[in-house]
Order: structure tokens, then sequence, then C-alpha cells
């Protein structure tokens, strides 16, 4: 799926409007009415069992920890998917009983007011060393569901120019034909 400069924009609103409903007009974030502790222990397990279904190939398991119009933003610029077709790409790996093992170092879940959408930042420790899991959870009846997750690979600063040296002549094209669509 290509990006354009109209789900870039999409995107962006979304995140500012996220951002303006979960902050007062003093910029301090006010909880949920609901019972954040609670709220944030649940998420906490689906996050954690998220990422066991995964490691153990339980392709039906993981898949039902997603909204149905859920979106997967993966490490390549690449991989925008929807679930179907999240789904569809995973689904030969997932027959192979050997998918991918992350586990969280570090992980910090936010609230709106409403108490029904919840979004999170997380290092995990991965088969790729560290890398960042960040996403959106909508509560559904008394479940939480993943409706946007994004997997980025972190560079240690000090690496940076060499890895951009490195990744150039792969994304140059990438930038190339996305520039093209945009203008």
């Amino acid at each position: 799926m290509k990006i354009n400069l109209f789900n870039l924009l999409t995107l962006f609103f979304i995140a500012s409007l996220l951002c303006l409903s979960s902050c007062t007009s003093n910029g301090k974030t006010e909880t949920a009415t609901t019972d954040t502790v609670a709220a944030r222990k649940q998420i906490n397990a689906l996050l954690d069992s998220f990422n066991v279904a995964a490691a153990r190939a339980d392709y039906t398991t993981y898949f039902n920890f997603y909204t149905d119009d859920a979106i997967f933003t993966g490490t390549d610029a690449t991989e925008r998917w929807d679930k179907n077709e999240f789904m569809q790409w995973a689904k030969p790996i997932f027959d192979k009983g050997r998918t991918w093992d992350f586990t969280a170092l570090e992980r910090h879940i936010y609230f709106d007011k409403t108490g029904t959408l919840a979004w999170f930042d997380e290092l995990l420790n991965t088969q790729m060393k560290i890398c960042r899991g960040s996403g959106v959870l909508i509560k559904q009846g008394n479940d939480w569901k993943v409706q946007q997750y994004i997997l980025s690979t972190t560079v240690p600063n000090d690496l940076l120019d060499t890895l951009i040296k490195l990744k150039a002549p792969v994304e140059d094209s990438i930038i190339n034909k996305l520039s093209v669509k945009v203008n």
C-alpha cells in the first residue's frame, strides 16, 4: 500500500486530535474517568499476550487482538497494511511455526478523557535488537483491541550517518516514487 500526502496529513490530523483530546488548557494530561489502573493492567496484559501469541506463531490469537479496521506499519517504508493485507503477508510466516519474538523492556500507556481510547509506546527486545512499538487501542465492550500498530527499529545516534549511507540507494527510489505522487 502506498503512502501519499493525503494519508500523511490524515495521520497528522488524527495524532493532533489525540493530543488535543487528552490535554487540558494548561497542557496537563487528564486521566480518564474510568479506572485507569485497571485499564492499564488490562492493556499491559493484552500487549504481553499479543507478543506471546506472535512468538508462538498462534495466527488466530495474534490477529484477534486487532480491530477489523486495524493498520500495521512495519520497519520497511513499504510496510503499511490494513489487517487483511497484514494477515495475508504474515500467514506463510506463521505457517512455518516461527515468527518474531518481542519482549517489552519499557512501556508507557496513555488514555483519553473517555477511557475508551488509549495509546502506547514501548521499547522491545527483538531479534533486531531494540525496536520501538507504538500504537492506538480502542475499547470494544470490555476488551481492548489494537487499532494501529507501528514497529520501528531504533538507531543509536552515533551510527545514524553510517546507516543513512547504507539505506540511501533503496530509499531514494522510494522517495522519488512517492514524491511524484505528492506533486
